[in-house]
């Protein structure tokens, strides 16, 4: 889109008349106004539309297995496949804990003994994986060496999986798989700079990649980067802001609207910032980096409940304070069941002559780590070229790809997509119908491994949502005589990392939360421990999570 195809944004909202209470009426009171549209010359009601389609159900173990193209009439695999199989089961994914042959990762093979021919595709979850290139090396020793092998072709792809809730994303989110906060709550800790420095760095590791600034009162990305064209456009026709570009990575922020930072109520940046993100026209992104605001008010929890945030990056410094206003951030995540995969803790230290100076003291990250069950820990030392970069409007880590800076970041950056990618499997997988036994299997991510066995008949007799209960009266109107004893899901989806919704034959779409499957009668399984090994490795989680370690902590203080 060039400019004289698309209406400049530009100031100020002080005559906005339409109220911001349509976008968010459970967030702000009605006297609240704002209207980003009517500040770029082109007012217009919009609304979100919710993909709540049907899917397939998961397939069982030996099928989501065996990904092999040419099998015969009776579904079998060809012994040449089979070799090939075998040979790279030996290759493990460290993240997942399971072979690249259960992970689902090997498409499209072919083999034949009698030529020797191979090829067959490394489909990896992300293109931003971090140890692509041990896979491929590792696949092509493990083929290679089988002796009746002569010619390998072997294609590395990805396909990125969308995060859990992404199906509904509103606006021109759709496109977008994954969405990454990094937040600090606390002013001045290079929130901001670890916020552009990780994009960059999932940008080179081969991620597309977009940035939102969502701080209105005082938006640092037009200083951090240098775009050509520093002002955001609206398509007339469309009414959907176009991102600038830097570098292939896509920006979005108040500073690029024309009058800098913002002077208005809270309610009313709630909603410029809710509009910014959703009217924004992303297009397909791996992963999204939100630069949150400071604090754990309103603008946060906006920010939280209008998109399905996949996790958490903590930004703090080595003081005590530091720890106080960033634990209050933790626990706002944890009661989002929003988790929190890397703590980095800026400012460390300093080095001379090889001995490290710690002018801020010590403490503050590793504490965050060990309190809140963070998995990862980054110290950034005191860097003055980290700091002069942000200044300059390129990112040290563009600047310097192969620096100390540079190296660290890419340590955050593959612990980012490794997490990510282990949290979407767990909730993936976290409820699945086995048409065998004919019941549900849950594995609610926040109770350490606990596998739940239910009738599907008893999940969908204890619907409460408004056409099954009285929202006034609490009256049950769904009879346990409406629902026959049979039934069985249609499909099943993700909502979020809280809840699953479930289409039954009766038309009705059920979303049911892992809290309510918690409370629901069980299916007690056979002595004989055949149901735990046949539920062996099948979306297998890593246990409880930090959000629920936190939550159990927090509802311990309360209690």
């Amino acid at each position: 889109m060039n400019v004289s195809q698309s209406t400049k944004v530009f100031g100020p909202f002080r005559n906005a008349q339409q109220s911001y209470a349509q976008f968010s009426p459970r967030s702000v009171s009605r006297s609240s106004s704002i209207n980003l549209l009517k500040y770029i010359r082109t007012p217009t009601r919009f609304s979100f539309k919710r993909n709540h389609g049907p899917r397939v159900l998961s397939r069982n173990k030996q099928e989501v297995r065996c990904m092999a193209k040419n099998v015969d009439a009776t579904g079998t695999v060809s012994e040449a496949e089979l070799n090939i199989l075998d040979a790279l089961r030996t290759i493990i994914d460290p993240d997942f804990g399971m072979d690249i042959v259960s992970c689902g990762f090997v498409k499209n093979l072919e083999a034949d003994m009698d030529t020797g021919a191979v090829s067959f595709s490394l489909e990896l979850t992300t293109p931003a994986c971090p140890i692509k290139e041990v896979f491929e090396t590792q696949a092509r020793e493990n083929v290679e060496a089988l002796p009746w092998v002569k010619d390998l072709k072997l294609t590395m792809t990805a396909q990125a999986s969308r995060a859990p809730g992404a199906d509904s994303m509103p606006g021109g989110l759709a496109g977008v798989r994954h969405v990454i906060a990094v937040s600090s709550c606390k002013g001045g800790v290079g929130k901001s700079t670890v916020s552009v420095n990780l994009a960059y760095t999932l940008a080179m590791m081969g991620a597309k990649v977009g940035i939102f600034d969502a701080d209105v009162y005082g938006p640092s990305l037009p200083t951090m980067i240098s775009p050509e064209e520093k002002v955001l456009m609206m398509d007339p026709e469309t009414k959907m802001i176009t991102p600038v570009d830097f570098e292939g990575v896509k920006a979005v922020s108040f500073g690029y609207a024309g009058q800098g930072s913002a002077i208005m109520r809270g309610p009313m940046v709630s909603g410029v910032i809710q509009q910014m993100l959703t009217t924004t026209q992303w297009g397909d992104l791996d992963y999204l980096i939100l630069d949150m605001p400071p604090g754990t008010g309103d603008i946060q929890l906006t920010l939280c409940q209008t998109v399905p945030i996949s996790a958490a990056v903590v930004v703090t410094t080595p003081q005590k304070l530091a720890f106080i206003d960033v634990a209050k951030g933790i626990q706002m995540f944890a009661k989002l069941r929003v988790p929190c995969v890397s703590v980095v803790e800026n400012m460390s230290y300093f080095e001379v002559d090889g001995t490290k100076h710690y002018p801020f003291g010590t403490g503050s990250g590793k504490q965050v780590q060990e309190e809140f069950g963070v998995p990862f820990l980054l110290q950034m030392p005191i860097t003055p070229e980290l700091s002069a970069a942000g200044d300059g409007g390129r990112p040290l880590v563009i600047q310097d790809p192969t620096g100390d800076v540079a190296r660290r970041y890419s340590e955050l950056g593959a612990q980012v997509v490794m997490e990510v990618a282990k949290l979407k499997r767990a909730l993936a997988n976290a409820v699945v119908y086995d048409q065998t036994r004919k019941v549900l299997v849950v594995r609610p991510p926040d109770k350490n491994g606990e596998v739940i066995y239910l009738h599907p008949a008893s999940v969908r007799r204890n619907d409460r949502s408004a056409a099954s209960v009285d929202e006034w009266t609490g009256e049950q109107i769904l009879k346990p005589s409406d629902v026959a004893e049979d039934i069985e899901p249609m499909a099943i989806q993700t909502v979020g990392n809280y809840a699953v919704q479930i289409s039954w034959p009766d038309g009705h779409n059920q979303v049911a939360t892992f809290d309510l499957f918690s409370e629901l009668e069980r299916v007690v399984p056979p002595k004989s421990g055949e149901w735990a090994t046949l539920d062996t490795k099948i979306g297998e989680g890593d246990g409880e999570s930090n959000a629920q370690r936190i939550l159990n902590m927090i509802n311990g203080e309360e209690a």
